[in-house]
Parts: structure tokens; C-alpha cells; sequence
């Protein structure tokens, strides 16, 4: 086995987010689903963002925000995703860089732009996702360093892969690079419709034993059981899965493995601002615990933390060190 080099490395779309604030009644008017997640292309973006109100630019993506997680609570992360030589990709590429976060994915000079979601928050904090992937889409297991995922603890990567068809051929790549080195391989199924696309080969990838660690949420796992019954749901997937880990937003967690389940209380918060990269960072504080060693219950409580940290704020990233943080509420990292 490779030395270890990282605790986390990520797969998943290079994002920049475009955040805004939204009424309900906006969602209505441009036909949105309120809480999902739509593709959407160049032309759409462009004509959305020009209805949209004022607009904050971070960098974003799901995976990525999750390993930007792990490097705040001082965990050595690296990531694999695709951004265009522009404006959007060098600025994606600065912010990760500035976490110490292992980044040299080469930029698409040619094609798409980078990526963008545009975020509408309304006043519930829930967020409405519209992705334009542009050079997400570009993807591809050359991308992917097998040296980096060797050295990796976990390697992470999101639901959202599964919709390009390059990028989908990486995730599979490195997943077989992770297993051969008897590494952890974990996988969010980052979003129900997500799920509703790909059920039959999520399920098989959890199965088959390829991914060893699952993220979901109660939408998600209602969506991958087709069951409107979360204790069905839980039955079936501790079955399915070595390890799995269920978010279930004010009610906490559970962590269901080695036949047993650890439930775990939300972190208290005291005002909800912007749902935005909750699920995100509840994962970044398991996946920093788990490469540490922790048993899954401090794991949970770590991303607990993080979570509630991340939804009081606009953004999907920490605006706080999580290392510290931990250390306040007496975690000994």
C-alpha cells in the first residue's frame, strides 16, 4: 500500500456559485423546484442570471466545498475537477490552492467555460441549484493522478459525476485505483433527482462493494429505495452497505454500520441563513474524523459541527477555522 499522503482526496464538479437572494414567488415565475438541483445550459444561465437579484461569486461544488471542509479542520486534502483558462477557473483554482489543498487538474484552453450554479435562497434558507457545467463536463480519467489517489485515506466523490459521461469514466477509474490500494472509497448521492437519473447504478456501485462509505440524505434515500418510508430505507441499505451515513437535517444522523446504528443530534445554530453546503460539510467533518481514526459517533458530532457552522453564514464554505471550532466545543483533533 502507497503511503499516505492526504486524508481526503475529492472528485467532483469545479464550481464557482453565484448567490443570490430569492422570493418564492420568483422560484414560481421561472418555473423552478424549490430545493433542487436543474442542469441547465450556457443560454439558460445567462438569461437567469440576468433576472437574478444582487449576486455573490464563490468558489463552489459540492466535492470540493466537502474537501475545503476537511482542510479547515486541518486535514490534508487534495481534488480533482475541470475549470476553463478564465476569469471564473483561475479564481476557483486560487481559492482552493489558498487551503493547501492539492489542485493541478490542467484547465480546459479550449471549449466551455468554467462552470457556475446559480443559488437562489429564499427566505427559508433552502437553496435552488441551476448548473451550467461547461468545462465540469470535460473531465476525464487522465485527469485523475493515480499516485494522488493511492496516497489518499478516502477518496470522495459526488452523485453529480454521474450525469457527464467523462467524468463519470474518471470516477469509475480512480474508484478502481482507491480499491486496489485498499483504500476507503465514499460517495455522496448529492441530490434526489440525482438519484431518480441513476438509481440502478448507484445501487450497484454500493453492491458490488465499490464504494464503501455512502452519504445521503432522507430525500436522497427515500429517492434510492423508492420508499417513502425512511425506516424501510435504513433496513434495506444496512444490507446494502458497509457503511452508511443518513443527515436528516434538524433530527441529526445516523450512522449505520457493523450492524449497528449511532444516531447524533443537529449542532444547535442560532439563526438558519443559507442551507447552501450543509450536507457538503456535514461529510467534510466524518470523512476528517474517519481518516483520523475516530469511531463514527465523534465522526458524526465533527460534521455536525461543521454543518451548523456553514448554514449561519451565505456560502457553502467555512468562514471560521473548523479546527478551532472543534477545539472549542471540546473536540480533541
Amino acid at each position: 500500500m502507497a503511503e499516505t499522503k492526504y486524508d481526503v482526496v475529492g472528485i467532483g464538479n469545479a464550481i464557482v456559485d453565484v448567490i443570490a437572494r430569492a422570493e418564492d414567488d420568483f422560484l414560481v415565475a421561472e418555473d423552478l423546484v424549490k430545493g433542487s438541483m436543474n442542469l441547465i445550459d450556457e443560454t439558460r444561465a445567462e438569461t437567469l442570471y440576468g433576472t437574478m437579484g444582487a449576486a455573490t461569486e464563490m468558489s463552489g461544488g459540492s466535492g470540493a466545498n466537502t474537501i475545503a471542509g476537511v482542510a479547515s479542520f486541518g486535514g490534508r486534502g487534495a481534488f480533482f475537477g475541470k475549470v476553463a483558462e478564465d476569469g471564473l477557473g483561475r479564481t476557483f483554482a486560487h481559492d482552493i490552492r489558498a487551503l493547501d489543498v492539492h489542485f493541478e487538474t490542467p484547465m480546459l484552453t479550449a471549449g466551455p467555460s468554467t462552470a457556475r450554479c446559480l443559488v437562489l435562497v429564499t427566505p427559508d434558507g433552502e437553496r435552488t441549484m441551476n448548473t451550467f457545467l461547461g468545462a465540469c463536463q470535460m473531465l476525464g480519467p487522465d485527469d485523475v493522478d493515480e499516485d494522488v489517489v493511492a496516497a489518499s485515506s478516502i477518496l470522495y466523490m459526488e452523485g453529480y459525476l454521474w450525469d457527464p459521461p467523462q467524468a463519470k469514466k474518471a470516477f469509475v477509474h480512480a474508484a478502481k485505483i482507491a480499491n486496489a490500494n485498499g483504500r476507503e472509497v465514499a460517495l455522496t448521492l448529492s441530490d434526489s433527482f440525482c438519484v431518480d437519473r441513476y438509481r440502478d447504478e448507484f445501487l450497484d456501485l454500493i453492491k458490488s462493494g465499490t464504494v464503501t462509505l455512502l452519504f445521503a440524505n432522507e430525500s436522497e434515500l427515500h429517492s434510492l429505495y423508492e420508499t417513502a418510508d425512511t425506516e424501510t430505507a435504513l433496513a434495506q441499505l444496512e444490507q446494502d452497505c458497509r457503511t452508511a451515513v443518513v443527515t436528516r437535517s434538524e433530527k441529526g444522523a445516523v450512522v449505520l454500520t457493523a450492524g449497528e446504528r449511532v444516531h447524533v443530534p443537529a449542532a444547535p445554530v442560532d439563526k438558519i441563513v443559507d442551507l447552501t453546503g450543509a450536507g457538503d460539510l456535514f461529510a467534510a467533518g466524518f470523512l476528517f474524523g474517519r481518516a483520523r481514526g475516530m469511531d463514527p459517533e465523534v465522526c458524526a458530532k465533527l460534521g455536525a459541527l461543521a454543518a451548523a457552522e456553514v448554514i449561519s453564514h451565505v456560502g457553502a464554505r467555512p468562514q471560521v477555522s473548523l479546527q478551532a471550532l472543534a477545539g472549542q466545543n471540546g473536540f480533541s483533533l
